[in-house]
């Protein structure tokens, strides 16, 4: 694409996948950094960060000035920074990165799903043994994925939140809804039964009043 017809701005909305966005690496992530990189390379990937960053701000999406957007991360060149960023879009398209739709809409992935192993074999000796450790010390799945979201909301919770301002906390925080839901339920529970425990120990350590002491009855003497 030269420089006489690339798009004076871009819109760019969100392409969400349910299971990306939970358990997906954001793009400004370290991992992201550390391996993906090498198959994105720089332009790409700061393209990526910075689209993932407009969206954080406009949610439903929002127009973007291509040769701010372009020289903003660095795109310049004889053909032009809109031409060198139409490579960088399409780059990303080729991992499913990002999408054009028939009416030039670029929707945008929030959230970039782990290497495959095809792609870790391609890494270089060095990448390949510290994704070997990161595998090895990453939590498992959806699972710890629950356990960490559950956390956070009774942390909220005990913050002084209540339940639909946690709610919609961990769905700022990229938690799936189903997930979101089904966790404030739960740190709501125990956040119940652990005011109540509190409430029933103090009862039951109560001082009694004086007016409630019964005074011992008068025992007659003893006659030897």
């Amino acid at each position: 694409m030269t420089t006489d017809t690339y798009e004076e701005t871009l819109h760019v909305t969100a392409w969400p996948d349910p299971v990306l966005d939970s358990l997906g690496h954001d793009p400004r992530s370290a991992y992201v950094e550390r391996f993906w990189l090498a198959f994105l390379g720089p332009s790409t990937t700061f393209l990526l960060r910075r689209l993932v960053a407009v969206l954080e701000d406009a949610p439903d999406g929002a127009l973007v000035a291509t040769r701010e957007l372009a020289r903003a991360i660095g795109l310049r060149g004889r053909r032009g920074a809109g031409a060198y960023l139409e490579r960088s879009l399409e780059r990303a398209g080729r991992f499913g990165l990002v999408r054009r739709d028939p009416d030039g809409t670029v929707a945008v992935r929030r959230r970039l799903a782990p290497l495959t192993r095809a792609q870790v074999a391609r890494l270089p000796q060095s990448l390949r043994a510290e994704h070997g450790h990161w595998e090895a010390a990453r939590p498992v799945g959806l699972d710890a994925m629950r356990r960490r979201s559950r956390q956070l909301a009774l942390s909220l919770l005990e913050l002084g939140e209540d339940r639909e301002a946690t709610e919609r906390q961990l769905l700022r925080w990229r938690y799936h809804p189903s997930l979101a839901y089904e966790s404030t339920v739960w740190a709501w529970t125990r956040h119940q039964q652990a005011a109540q425990a509190v409430a029933s120990s103090a009862d039951a350590y109560e001082p009694r009043s004086s007016s409630s002491v019964r005074t011992p009855k008068p025992v007659a003497p003893l006659v030897v």
